[in-house]
């Protein structure tokens, strides 16, 4: 028979069975009269030839039986047959199909959830052409701090390297867009021409920068995004001959990027112009631009470091020998491990928690299958009297295991749909690749690989089980069989156990370790101030000192709000994101090796920001009004760049330049606390300050800083409008509360903290649960032993004691085994904690006896139940 017609003629057969019965009734028929007919030639009479037909075939029914279960189609109808049979047994015992459909729900969809929002962080690649070849290029000083590039390095790089077809840098930019409506900030990039090209994309329209694009006064172009393309321009198919006004000038459209354009070093971009630097430029050899290089084909990552390493000593030697760093290391990693470098931990931690989480629906699932397989013992065994072998027992089981799963599954994946959106809502700023996170096709294939192998594995064991049970029927009820199904089950509980006592010991550590980095000092009082950043046009304030003249009127605006009392600037906020970071040169001779200097934060701040934010003064003075331009330069140094450069000397009197050495030198005239900029865990960076008017370029970008005698957030709105009374056309950004951003800080810790709380609550609840049905279906199984035990004379406190020291002995096995399980599998958390060890006492005390108490409360109610059998009743049963 060809394959079409098997095809055919089983699919015909099951859609309607009625013919092929009729088909096997008649060739059955047919046999026996050739029979028949075989048995007159031989000279047998009728009588004769119907016995001897009947002889060699058989029983007819049993000769149709097997004949329909030859082809696929019946295997495919008996498959049919067990999910009918096992939906039906579900539905009677729905109080079981509801609990093991809810666990199964919460695993998987815990599971697809994560997956979901970790898959395009940590598995996918970046989606440009030949992702790997794409690198970022990072310059490491000698104490292991990551440094920002420079143009001037990365121009020699990009000349004189044979390893990379391109290189390019990018450093973020908010220009402010200004037309018939209010003034709007944008987000966007500075680059250099070869950017999109490093990538590895182009505009869908239009055309990409070129070379003649970044010479400095070239006229001025623009990238868009789609995203802005439709927003601002209704895609207006004559995009390219419209501009956009951005800082007071009008600028070219050239291009404009695909929908599907992911911008993973900046993600909200919506803009990119030409850096148009030169090396003669003023900011040219400032660190404080990415950079990133697309290799060669071919070329691997070591010969690529190698080169840039060697090319870097050679710059350095030949352009910057004295303020650029000898100690240095260039690295070549790919932009996706670079760009994942600071949450990767975390969201491994993340992946395994989750990954407990699963094992512990498992388990759970699998001792509710346990359970309930000892309660159809007699229906295995009757189904194996009958003739049913332990392979059918096996494949029944397991269907109604499969059954049970794809249910789950299904509810898993609708929940997994809602949680994603809550997970990208409460993911912090800056993580990569957020926007692509989705329950997509390849997820829900996940998800159904995930049900069925979930389905094998806690279907396996209570399979096995009950197929033994089917072979096994004489010896139903004994002690050994019943003995044999505790111990299983009370593994199975030890196992919850001690996957909760991890999963609850990383959440304990990560909530301590949080209130350790909360406490910490920033430096400064960050009680009742408000920020804001406002950007002056660089175009509108070109004269010197204007833009200066600019913000002291903002400043006196603002100090006429009611409520306000104190207003100041700075160039960079602490703890904002802001980074602005200068090479330092003394006058006399530092007490520091040449290895050891690191560069320093330069803040420009205005009279009065110091004691605004009540950085506590710890030598000489602050800055005054005096200080201003064409006085002696004056500037302010913390204690970190006290100790890192003078030790035991007095630096007050000390000369020195910021950046380049050229001018008149700086005399240090105070010295002040410390303070954090970059985050609460990191070290306290070395820091000078400055007013605005000695510093050599103008600050057309300043944070404000207010402290006013109320509600400081209430506020905001009049404080604004303050902003606005002196120009309008200059939008107010980053409008928050200090306490709000030294929060915000901490965001991907606090990420982290509450997806493992969840998963440790869950972790709880599935262990309470767990204890409780090992319990509940201990005491179901001995209710004879309980009830002749009682009439024996056992109290009922003693009914209950022997109850709970059964559960107390698993439940301290497993907190055992958890013990050991903490101490090895959390060492992987270190990298996240803050002020507390992965081995902290407390914690791992307070968790074993929160685990240790929920255990005793899961054992109470199948014990107190155990205590009130009725003797009569039992034994009666």
């Amino acid at each position: 028979m060809s394959l079409w017609r098997q095809l055919s003629r089983g699919i015909a057969d099951l859609w309607d069975r009625a013919p092929r019965d009729r088909d096997v009734a008649d060739e059955v028929a047919h046999f026996r009269e050739a029979l028949e007919a075989e048995g007159r030639a031989q000279g047998m009479s009728a009588a004769e030839a119907r016995r001897y037909a009947q002889l060699e075939l058989g029983g007819a029914t049993q000769v149709r039986a097997e004949l329909r279960s030859v082809g696929w189609e019946r295997a495919v109808a008996t498959f049919f047959a067990d999910l009918r049979y096992g939906w039906r047994g579900l539905w009677t015992n729905r109080v079981f199909s509801l609990v093991a459909v809810c666990t199964i729900a919460i695993g998987i969809g815990a599971a697809t959830a994560i997956v979901s929002a970790l898959r395009p962080v940590l598995f996918d690649s970046l989606p440009y052409p030949a992702p790997e070849r794409v690198r970022a290029v990072v310059e490491w000083s000698a104490t292991g701090e990551r440094n920002p590039g420079t143009f001037g390095m990365y121009h020699e790089l990009a000349r004189r390297s044979r390893s990379f077809e391109a290189m390019a840098v990018h450093t973020p930019w908010s220009p402010t867009l200004t037309g018939d409506g209010r003034p709007e900030r944008l987000s966007g990039q500075r680059v250099s021409a070869s950017y999109l090209r490093t990538l590895g994309v182009a505009p869908t329209r239009g055309r990409d920068f070129r070379e003649e694009d970044d010479r400095p006064g070239s006229v001025p172009v623009v990238i868009i995004s789609h995203r802005l393309w439709q927003q601002h321009f209704g895609e207006d198919s004559e995009i390219l001959r419209r501009t956009l006004r951005l800082d007071d000038e009008d600028v070219a459209i050239v291009g404009v990027m695909p929908a599907d354009f992911e911008n993973v070093l900046l993600p909200g971009a919506d803009v990119w112009s030409p850096l148009q630097f030169g090396l003669e430029s003023g900011p040219a050899w400032g660190h404080f631009l990415g950079t990133i290089g697309r290799l060669r084909p071919g070329v691997d990552a070591s010969t690529a470091e190698s080169e840039l390493n060697q090319l870097s000593a050679q710059v350095i030697a030949e352009l910057r020998p004295s303020t650029y760093g000898t100690q240095l290391r260039v690295s070549a990693s790919s932009l996706q491990d670079d760009l994942t470098r600071d949450v990767r931990p975390a969201l491994w931690a993340v992946l395994a928690a989750v990954g407990v989480v699963l094992l512990l629906a498992a388990v759970n699932v699998t001792n509710l299958l346990l359970a309930r397989g000892a309660r159809r013992r007699e229906e295995f065994a009757l189904r194996a009297a009958l003739g049913a072998s332990r392979t059918r027992l096996l494949r029944q089981v397991l269907t109604e295991s499969l059954l049970l799963s794809l249910i789950g599954g299904a509810v898993g994946v609708a929940m997994a749909g809602a949680a994603v959106g809550a997970i990208v809502a409460a993911s912090p700023a800056g993580l990569s690749r957020v926007d692509v996170i989705a329950v997509d096709t390849p997820i829900l294939l996940f998800a159904i690989v995930l049900t069925t192998v979930t389905s094998l594995v806690v279907g396996l064991l209570p399979a096995l089980q009950a197929s033994g049970q089917g072979s096994l029927h004489l010896n139903l009820g004994t002690a050994r069989v019943a003995g044999g199904r505790r111990r299983i089950r009370s593994v199975l509980v030890g196992a919850q156990v001690a996957l909760a006592l991890v999963l609850l010991s990383g959440s304990g550590l990560l909530l301590r370790s949080m209130r350790q980095l909360l406490a910490v000092s920033p430096g400064f009082d960050a009680q009742g101030i408000l920020t804001m950043q406002v950007q002056a046009s660089p175009r509108r304030y070109t004269e010197p000192g204007a833009v200066d003249r600019y913000f002291d009127d903002v400043r006196a605006a603002i100090l006429r709000v009611p409520g306000v009392t104190e207003v100041a600037l700075t160039s960079q906020l602490p703890l904002s994101g802001d980074h602005e970071a200068y090479g330092v040169t003394l006058a006399s001779p530092p007490d520091v090796a040449p290895a050891e200097r690191r560069e320093i934060f330069r803040y420009a701040v205005s009279p009065g920001y110091l004691e605004l934010l009540r950085i506590p003064l710890k030598a000489g003075r602050t800055l005054t009004a005096a200080d201003r331009d064409g006085a002696p330069r004056s500037v302010v140094v913390n204690e970190a760049f006290v100790r890192r450069y003078f030790r035991d000397r007095d630096p007050i009197g000390e000369r020195l330049w910021i950046g380049a050495t050229t001018g008149e030198p700086y005399t240090v005239v105070g010295i002040v606390g410390d303070v954090k900029q970059l985050s609460l865990a990191g070290d306290t960076p070395d820091a000078v300050y400055t007013t605005p008017g000695q510093w050599r370029f103008a600050h057309h970008t300043q944070s404000l800083v207010v402290r006013g005698s109320t509600d400081i957030a209430t506020l905001a709105p009049a404080v604004r409008e303050a902003v606005w009374s002196v120009e309008r056309d200059h939008p107010v950004a980053r409008l928050t509360t200090m306490d709000a951003m030294i929060s915000e800080t901490a965001a991907d810790r606090r990420f982290t903290l509450l997806l493992f709380e969840i998963f440790a609550l869950s972790a709880l609840a599935l262990t309470a649960a767990g204890v409780y049905g090992m319990m509940a279906g201990i005491v179901a199984e001995r209710t004879r032993e309980f009830g002749l035990r009682a009439a024996v004379g056992a109290t009922p406190g003693r009914i209950v004691a022997l109850v709970f020291s059964f559960g107390a002995r698993v439940t301290s096995v497993g907190l055992v085994i958890g013990v050991v399980a903490v101490v090895l599998g959390l060492r992987g958390l270190r990298t996240m904690l803050y002020g507390v060890s992965h081995l902290d006492v407390i914690t791992h005390a307070v968790v074993l006896l929160l685990i240790a108490l929920v255990a005793g409360v899961a054992c109470a109610l199948p014990a107190v139940r155990a205590a009130r059998i009725d003797p009569a009743v039992a034994l009666r049963d």
